[in-house]
């Protein structure tokens, strides 16, 4: 009969300490792994219903601010979850509801006035919003159908901040920014993190932008940013450019 001692006992104790506190390790670096992305696409959406609170409230600025936020977690999101191998049906779902968020309810809010058209207007960009998630598939590898209401949201943020919230100006730009959205004109897919170096330094301009520029540079930055995309979607924003 093998009798084991104090120290023995001590010894295996230990062992299995450290084997279970590993074992723990391995299982958390695997679940951040798994939802990195998700935790991006939960931040956009809590931004998204920051923004919402924001204009409840009556601080345009930061509910702006908010948006264009979201904008940088959305094009980050995707590229996280291919780059970790973390793609998923959940998280699909997740980014879609975060985009509906933040790009749909926070953006059309954006544009809300006491004026019963305006409200009108809001539904309307909300609906084009749904309907550009919901037909989201073109049948075409790396293109999309309908304008990304991405940037869309980020045009009409910048628009309204550099115009102190031109109603007329904002509302010629929803218009514009729905037709471009339901219409079956085919974009490509803006793996900007997934590019060439160039477009990574413009996301990393964006971030910049966003965290040391006053907001008149910054705005003009997004703003080109997104209408680039618009008028030259195949020359400069190809994934195969």
């Amino acid at each position: 009969m093998i009798m084991l001692t104090p120290c023995s006992g001590v010894f295996q104790l230990v062992k299995t300490l450290l084997l279970s506190e590993h074992a723990g390790q391995v299982q958390l670096k695997e679940f951040a792994r798994k939802n990195a992305a998700n935790a991006l696409s939960m931040a956009n959406m809590i931004m998204g219903l920051s923004s919402i609170m924001c204009s409840l409230n009556g601080y345009h600025y930061s509910a702006c601010w908010l948006v264009l936020i979201g904008y940088l977690l959305d094009l980050a999101d995707g590229a996280v979850a291919r780059q970790l191998n973390a793609c998923s049906a959940l998280g699909a779902k997740l980014d879609d509801f975060a985009d509906f968020t933040t790009f749909g309810i926070a953006t059309a809010l954006l544009l809300k006035t006491s004026s019963f058209l305006d409200s009108a207007l809001c539904i309307c960009y909300i609906l084009a919003v749904f309907i550009r998630l919901c037909f989201f598939s073109s049948g075409i590898p790396f293109m999309y159908r309908g304008l990304p209401c991405i940037y869309s949201s980020a045009i009409l943020a910048c628009t309204s901040l550099l115009t102190g919230a031109n109603i007329i100006i904002l509302r010629v730009a929803a218009l514009a920014m729905i037709l471009f959205m339901v219409d079956k004109g085919f974009y490509p897919h803006d793996r900007v993190l997934e590019s060439q170096a160039w477009k990574k330094m413009v996301y990393v301009g964006g971030v910049l932008m966003v965290l040391c520029s006053s907001f008149p540079p910054a705005c003009v930055y997004y703003l080109v940013w997104s209408v680039s995309y618009i008028l030259f979607p195949s020359a400069l924003w190809s994934s195969k450019v």
